[in-house]
């Protein structure tokens, strides 16, 4: 019997599950492992009466690697499918390793003390992957992961070089609060007001966040400002992509977004450093956290659609090329399928694809690999198949 073990139990895992279940030829048993294990179970209860996946429950501290070990150990999974924090990709990465099981995850780790997002910590782990026989699949997401693919794509059919990336990510989904975040708060907020960065002649360049703001017409959405943010798919694009001379991300945000988010850090709401109150010791952002709407409860009130692509260009026998790669995924027909909103269905879905790819061997590499390291071809094809249609533009609006 061919099996997952999912770690886990948030908005991103709760798609990726659903999406397991749909998929069960593959997926015959899931493990869906969390600190709460109620979680587990309510999902459980939902959907075995619907799949032929045998699904078990269990709970874990993923912070603890001789627990992941012991719990990896008695269901022995073919692949872990790590949907936890980016803070624990270290800890499950060393379970994975000594108990030999194949590890996939769709954020790069960073520290919990500073807001740095690098792929270095897990890079170090390629000869220890390799030693031991098995693949470690990083930023098998959206971004990164679809985008990744994408890139990998279009270097294989569309170029002989790619010269400059623009990764473009807009959610012109509206939950109708006047402030929340469309995943993990913690991170989104992390991610959005440190410094933003790209990549120029093999260098990167720092910007003040937000500092660089450009509008772009969107299919399927219209016309929305979007700002310059670091991301980390922009580190190993730079490297495996063949002629890069820039590769930039940016991601669109409204007005009202903006302001509170302003206002939350001039009032240091937003600071992960920690300060006491009323004798404990507590993280500005953590309790922020706390009293914000949770991502998971956004999907019934969210309207609208996302489009997430990248747009490459280079040379395709001497001749200059443009050629923008994207997906539209919408809210509400997310929410209809599997309950959640389209920011964790465009997460889920290629999530359960990078496992599927690794399950059942069509990627097979020893080592600690990025999305766009392997084989673009079938990942596509299965995108088409679980939900993220791609589509294709030949003469796109370029971003200056």
């Amino acid at each position: 019997m061919k099996k997952c073990m999912i770690i886990g139990c948030g908005g991103v895992a709760s798609v990726a599950i659903h999406k397991c279940c749909q998929n069960s030829d593959v997926f015959e048993g899931i493990m869906i492992a969390s600190r709460t294990k109620s979680k587990c179970d309510a999902l459980k209860e939902k959907l075995q009466p619907i799949t032929k996946t045998v699904i078990e429950t269990a709970q874990v501290n993923a912070d603890n690697v001789d627990e992941l070990i012991e719990l990896i150990n008695s269901y022995k999974p073919d692949v872990v499918l790590n949907l936890a924090l980016p803070y624990q990709d270290l800890t499950i990465m060393d379970a994975c390793l000594a108990t030999k099981t194949h590890y996939v995850d769709t954020a790069n780790y960073e520290p919990l003390d500073t807001a740095k997002f690098e792929y270095k910590w897990q890079w170090a782990y390629r000869e220890k992957f390799e030693q031991a026989g098995i693949t470690a699949l990083l930023g098998s997401g959206f971004d990164p992961g679809v985008t990744g693919v994408f890139s990998a794509y279009a270097m294989k059919h569309q170029f002989d070089e790619i010269n400059y990336i623009d990764i473009l990510d807009c959610n012109g989904g509206d939950h109708g609060y006047p402030f929340a975040t469309n995943f993990n708060p913690e991170i989104n907020i992390r991610e959005v007001s440190a410094k933003g960065s790209y990549i120029e002649d093999g260098k990167w360049i720092e910007t003040e966040p937000m500092e660089i703001k450009r509008v772009y017409n969107f299919k399927g959405v219209g016309e929305k400002d979007m700002y310059l943010l670091h991301h980390e798919e922009l580190e190993s694009l730079a490297l495996n992509i063949k002629g890069i001379k820039r590769i930039r991300f940016f991601m669109t945000f409204g007005q009202s977004y903006l302001t509170h988010l302003k206002c939350l850090e001039n009032v240091g709401m937003t600071s992960i450093e920690p300060i006491m109150y009323e004798g404990k010791e507590i993280v500005p952002l953590q309790f922020l956290k706390a009293v914000l709407p949770d991502p998971a409860s956004l999907g019934p009130r969210t309207v609208g659609k996302t489009n997430i692509g990248c747009i490459f260009r280079g040379k395709k026998d001497g001749k200059d090329k443009n050629y923008y790669l994207y997906n539209i995924c919408d809210h509400q027909e997310c929410y209809k399928e599997v309950g959640s909103q389209a920011i964790s269905y465009t997460t889920g879905v290629p999530a359960m694809i990078g496992a599927m790819m690794i399950m059942t061997g069509t990627w097979n590499k020893a080592g600690v690999y990025n999305i766009e390291e392997f084989d673009p071809d079938p990942f596509m094809e299965a995108l088409n198949k679980w939900g993220l249609p791609w589509e294709e533009d030949f003469n796109p609006v370029l971003v200056d």
